[in-house]
């Protein structure tokens, strides 16, 4: 191991700086963009899971595997924000994908090749934009790409410990995420890399399937824990929600094909930079002219559940291909190593010129995202639904704020125009504590519809009773309330600017 780190100490060293720089590009202002509504979802779920041992499993009954939810509940002993506890967790479940990227492309390419893949995870708006959220995705991205290394590293070493370790790393896929079925699905990809031509390898392939057979058996071994929990019925009837039956696959093959596909073409170009996926299709190329096995794997590894999702899946958005994203980045890494090669000249003006091409861009892309993430070249859909629309929440923890202060005087009552989601979860969040104490210092959340409630209004004769709601579902200012607060959501030209409204609801006259 000395040995190891002596004669490695240089590139050593510039992966450590790469660790420095990724925190600096996530850490800070963490909690300055809105919370979006899965995000809300999945903190209140960790709350209540941390409240009641019971609930463990409430996930389920939405459809949601809880690993992601089940990590964060330590993080609420040392963090009060319960957003910054929620990002983070995918803050350093990046930081396992950064750890694998470098961990595939030094072991199974060479050390060019880590440290661009390692940049370019550092650096590509794509990772950044969602490691800095509260998801599940950036966690199933770290399996998935220590799923892809072990499954390498046991076709090269067929042994009962590497196998075990991939099974439990493909069932803590799955626990995240029920799309981590795909990497059980692609273990057979692997065995591209097998050297067929050796004096016994009818023994040695017929052991190694074994030992795969065993990492897949431990991983539904692990996902079957789910079913401890009363809600594991409803998982895959929620997922049904979610994807189109093969029947309309085979008689209209290319609807939602061709629309997820335009939706691709939307999100690489702003997401990765121009520069960036010009590296990108640089190292796919570089696959089918080298024909590298584990270059070739790699490629399917990430094409299977992106082509899957691309024909399957009813709404598709960026993070759900987050897991797709670094293998691909290792391809680009690969396929920059590999130009430097090509080009017959000094090797560090090279790199220096591919350096200053990638990067000024990114951190242009970058700075927005960490000082005022709305001015960020978001595509447009994905800026709708993360800073425009009812599942982005303004404010939260500033009327959280002033409902404690309420609180001071006696009981409080708030109604909301949701009832799961963004409204009531993104404020529930923040009055954790509160639901939980008892007497008159209370804050009783009700969820609801854009209408106040009869419940609401006879409430409001006793004591005081707030209400709120986004602008877009309460488009006047409903009857019998003052407005207190408003928080405006980010504008776009053209286009109607929601916010997030705070009404008391008065006593009848």
């Amino acid at each position: 191991m000395s040995r190891f780190l002596i004669h490695n100490r240089n590139i050593l060293f510039i992966f450590g700086l790469l660790v420095i720089v990724y925190f600096i590009l996530r850490l800070p202002n963490l909690t300055i963009q809105p919370i979006f509504a899965d995000e809300a979802i999945y903190i209140r779920w960790a709350q209540i899971m941390k409240a009641e041992p019971t609930l463990r499993f409430i996930s389920l009954t939405d459809g949601k595997t809880p690993l992601f939810m089940w990590a964060m509940i330590p993080l609420f002993k040392f963090i009060n924000d319960p957003l910054m506890a929620g990002r983070l967790l995918s803050v350093f479940s990046g930081l396992g994908t950064l750890l694998g990227v470098i961990f595939l492309c030094w072991r199974f390419f060479d050390k060019s090749t880590a440290f661009w893949a390692a940049l370019l995870i550092v650096i590509t708006p794509f990772v950044v934009f969602f490691d800095r959220m509260a998801l599940v995705d950036s966690m199933l991205a770290a399996f998935s790409i220590w799923a892809l290394n072990f499954s390498l590293l046991l076709i090269r070493n067929p042994r009962f410990d590497l196998s075990m370790v991939l099974g439990y790393i493909l069932g803590g896929g799955m626990l995240t995420k029920t799309p981590g079925l795909f990497n059980v699905i692609m273990l057979p990809v692997a065995f591209l890399t097998f050297i067929w031509s050796a004096a016994n390898w009818q023994k040695t392939f017929l052991k190694t399937l074994m030992f795969f057979i065993i990492s897949a058996a431990i991983a539904m071994g692990v996902y079957n824990l789910l079913r401890l929990g009363v809600g594991f019925s409803s998982l895959s009837s929620r997922n049904q929600d979610y994807i189109f039956p093969f029947s309309r696959l085979l008689s209209t093959p290319l609807d939602p094909f061709i629309p997820h596909l335009k939706d691709l073409a939307d999100w690489f170009p702003k997401l990765f930079t121009p520069p960036i996926l010009l590296f990108v299709f640089l190292g796919i190329a570089f696959v089918l002219i080298k024909r590298n096995k584990v270059a070739l794997v790699v490629l399917l590894w990430l094409l299977g559940p992106l082509v899957a999702e691309l024909l399957l899946l009813q709404t598709f958005t960026a993070r759900y291909i987050l897991s797709s994203v670094a293998p691909l980045l290792c391809l680009a890494g690969w396929g920059i190593s590999q130009l430097t090669t090509q080009i017959k000249f000094k090797k560090e003006v090279v790199n220096a010129a591919i350096f200053a091409v990638i990067v000024p861009m990114a951190l242009i892309f970058n700075y927005w995202l960490i000082t005022d993430p709305a001015k960020a070249d978001l595509p447009r859909e994905e800026r709708i639904g993360y800073f425009e629309d009812w599942t982005a929440g303004y404010g939260f923890s500033e009327i959280a704020n002033f409902l404690m202060q309420e609180a001071q005087k006696g009981l409080v009552i708030v109604g909301t125009e949701g009832s799961f989601g963004t409204l009531p979860d993104g404020l529930a969040i923040y009055l954790d504590k509160y639901s939980h104490t008892s007497g008159v210092n209370k804050i009783v959340i009700l969820g609801g519809r854009p209408e106040i409630s009869d419940v609401l209004r006879n409430a409001a004769e006793e004591g005081p009773v707030y209400f709120i709601a986004n602008r877009s579902r309460v488009r006047q200012n409903p009857t019998n309330t003052e407005l207190v607060k408003e928080y405006p959501k980010a504008s776009y030209p053209g286009a109607f600017q929601d916010a997030i409204l705070v009404f008391k609801v008065l006593p009848s006259q």
